[in-house]
């Protein structure tokens, strides 16, 4: 029997499922609410404590890599321009840590505003679709700062206070239960610690519910594209007001699990134990032995959240769904044995 949401150790997802054929081949916005319908109810049954909205609305077929990650929050803004030329892409290209992107995202022309960019309505439809503890994600003020080519601010630190005040007015709004940033581009540049740590920490101070930050090195097209360990970033998440990290674990070693410890107390702990980047569905008894180690490592208690790596975007529904299934009872038999 899977645990309640008062276990210790809840399940949760990182935010993307695998955009339906359905929807994609005739999209609209009953069929978005149908879709995202049934999102919700694949992970109420497979037992996910907290649950996302599979972000289905954001893809888009012109940048299926990042899944509307950067394009769907960087398109409706103010002041960005869309349209890309050839000097703006040669410019971009000199970037040092962008050679996953050909061109940017947009070019910055003026004062950032928020323009036509609106989470809450789209918070508000999936409030509206599940009784589910509820997790509303948005990707964050360093990672959409290193995709725009700047020809305004000139500082990569204004340009992310820019963006992140645009994302906080909106995240103050949100009615959702577990708010989520994405920032997945840091954990190979610790050294925009500076001014990525105002940025972010002023969009968590927004957030009304549970404030998360997902971090992982990358998950472009199924590959990692960035180098870099946990050992460099513990400095730098000290210094941000989440309540709880969403980390990528399941490639990482047992070196860096242990890194965990020097996080300070006041952070929860969420465990990537599914590797999205893999059509091998894990076994509850992989899930449990993870969970295991970890609290062996970390202490008991330590690990408040068990989850992916990443989104599920990029994998087929069944396998998604197995992933989904294998966590919950993972979790489960991990609770079941520490309960004995």
């Amino acid at each position: 029997m899977a645990q309640s949401a008062t276990s210790r150790i809840l399940t949760t997802v990182v935010g993307s499922y695998p955009v339906p054929d359905w929807l994609a081949a005739l999209p609209s916005e009953q069929a978005l609410v149908d879709a995202t319908s049934v999102v919700f109810k694949i992970q109420e049954l497979a037992g996910i404590d907290v649950v996302a909205d599979g972000e289905l609305y954001r893809f888009d077929v012109n940048h299926p890599d990042t899944n509307g990650m950067i394009d769907y929050f960087v398109r409706p803004l103010g002041g960005v321009r869309g349209a890309i030329g050839l000097a703006d892409a040669d410019a971009f290209a000199m970037i040092s840590g962008m050679q996953f992107r050909a061109r940017p995202a947009g070019v910055v022309e003026g004062p950032i505003t928020p323009g036509a960019l609106d989470l809450v309505s789209s918070c508000k439809r999936a409030r509206s679709l599940t009784r589910a503890t509820l997790k509303f994600t948005l990707t964050g003020p360093h990672m959409l700062a290193r995709t725009l080519l700047d020809r305004h601010y000139k500082d990569s630190g204004s340009l992310a206070m820019a963006l992140a005040k645009v994302l906080a007015e909106q995240a103050a709004r949100l009615d959702a239960d577990v708010v989520q940033i994405d920032e997945a581009n840091i954990p190979g540049h610790p050294e925009d610690a500076e001014w990525a740590v105002p940025a972010i920490n002023t969009v968590l101070d927004a957030i009304r519910g549970t404030k998360a930050l997902h971090l992982c090195f990358g998950n472009y097209g199924g590959q990692t594209i960035q180098k870099g360990t946990w050992v460099r970033l513990i400095e730098f998440m000290n210094r941000l007001r989440a309540d709880h990290f969403v980390l990528e674990m399941a490639r990482r070693s047992t070196e860096e699990l242990a890194a965990l410890r020097e996080l300070d107390s006041r952070f929860g702990v969420g465990l990537g134990v599914i590797d999205v980047k893999t059509t091998l569905v894990e076994t509850p008894d992989d899930i449990a032995r993870r969970l295991e180690q970890a609290d062996n490592l970390l202490g008991s208690g330590r690990v408040r959240y068990v989850h992916p790596d990443c989104g599920f975007w990029m994998l087929k529904r069944s396998v998604a769904d197995r992933k989904m299934r294998a966590l919950v009872e993972g979790r489960d038999l991990f609770m079941g044995h520490i309960g004995s």
